[in-house]
């Protein structure tokens, strides 16, 4: 059997692992106890997280078993990583809720029946130690010297960096021991942010127990330009379809750049690579095939064929512009009272979230980038009343594929 290691390679997940060869032979020799650590500081999880959700699916492909720690002892301090300002403190309450829809998320994808995979809490064993004895098992091993020189505190120093955040690193590297003491998890994946506190926690295994741990991080999603992927005009593209909408969410990939199609696709899909490649090459015309594939793809792993394909049928039929009136496009609510004098377009964007604000909506129009009803808008005092919107035709067409009806209510 191909050995997991050259899977993650050849789709482009690894960026750097501590013992290369070593991690190798482990993986086409040994069944292997892994973990990603997810700290539930959001109601949802987003498509950053996605990447190492696909590891976890392929690692568990290849006979390997995940652990998926949810960090709700963590998250009572927060990862000061990738950060420029201290995480806003939560409750256990909270943390425990967005916990849970963690859960729903990781069972599409990992197989839990017969321990193949282990879902735990960070907090079944953070939260009740005993401070002193914390410090005496565990932090002496760390010097405060060498930690003030890993990238996630190094960022931090000149804003200030808080005590509470500075144990962060403590308590993940004892995440790692206490998964390795109770399951034999021999390996730590995670963003390449993480690479700091993945190594804390294999000295930390080396020097108590005196054996071999590895760890390996993943990339982040960027553009070819090397830009973050992720981000919408209304902040992260999330999972819950209750927070980023199935047709946005197919939008999104559906939208990506020509040069980003081929890695999107062997990150984010489980398509072969041979069908991945040939997809990746189509030029011209051609490369919107491979972005329709794509957005369903992802779309149907993360919400289901059924929703996917809703999706991709409504964006079709926005593409058209005779069909724009009849697509089952997302729909925006307005207060009726807001019309009922009239409606400026550019007050009409903003306040139905079409546009962030009211400064980019004049730029569009000057643009001709908005269309209301099939008509280019071009004069930014353009007026709508109550009048034009009976019928439930009132569509909003924002650029060349972004479209919204927008009802009274």
């Amino acid at each position: 059997m191909k050995n997991v290691y050259d899977v993650l390679m050849e789709r482009g997940y690894i960026e750097q692992c501590t013992h290369e060869e070593e991690i190798k032979r482990m993986l086409a020799n040994e069944k292997v106890t892994f973990y990603i650590g997810f700290d539930p500081t959001a109601d949802s999880l987003h498509i950053g997280h996605f990447i190492q959700i696909m590891v976890m699916a392929h690692m568990q492909h290849y006979g390997h078993r995940p652990i998926a720690v949810i960090g709700g002892g963590t998250t009572m301090i927060g990862d000061p990583s990738g950060r420029s300002d201290m995480r806003q403190v939560m409750t256990q309450e909270r943390i425990a809720e967005n916990a849970e829809k963690f859960k729903k998320i990781f069972e599409k994808f990992l197989t839990f029946e017969d321990d193949k995979a282990l879902m735990v809490n960070n907090a079944d064993w953070l939260l009740n130690l005993n401070y002193i004895n914390f410090l005496r098992d565990v932090g002496a091993h760390f010097s405060v010297n060498r930690m003030l020189t890993a990238e996630c505190y190094k960022n931090r120093m000149e804003k200030g960096l808080t005590f509470l955040e500075f144990n962060y690193m403590l308590l993940q590297a004892y995440d790692f021991y206490m998964l390795h003491q109770k399951y034999g998890c021999k390996m730590e994946f995670g963003g390449n942010d993480q690479w700091s506190n993945i190594i804390a926690g294999i000295e930390l295994i080396r020097k108590k127990d005196a054996q071999d741990a590895y760890g390996m991080t993943f990339s982040l999603l960027t553009t070819s330009e090397g830009i973050k992927m992720g981000k919408t005009a209304k902040g992260a593209l999330w999972l819950d379809p209750d927070k980023t909408s199935p047709y946005d969410f197919y939008q999104y990939w559906r939208n990506v750049a020509d040069a980003d199609v081929q890695k999107c696709l062997a990150l984010l899909t489980f398509l072969p690579m041979e069908e991945v490649r040939e997809l990746g090459s189509l030029e011209g015309q051609k490369i919107n095939h491979a972005k329709e594939v794509l957005a369903f793809e992802v779309t149907k792993a993360i919400h289901g064929e059924e929703e996917a394909k809703k999706a991709q049928d409504a964006a079709r039929k926005a593409f058209s512009a005779k069909n724009a009136a009849e697509a089952d496009i997302p729909t925006v609510e307005i207060a009726a009272d807001k019309v009922a004098d009239g409606i400026e377009i550019l007050a009409l964007l903003a306040d139905t979230g079409i546009v962030p604000t009211r400064s980019e909506g004049r730029r569009l129009v000057q643009q001709s980038g908005i269309a209301v009803k099939g008509q280019k808008v071009t004069d930014i005092k353009t007026v709508y009343t109550a009048d034009d919107f009976a019928g439930g035709d009132f569509v909003v067409k924002k650029g060349k594929k972004t479209y919204r009806r927008i009802v009274l209510v």
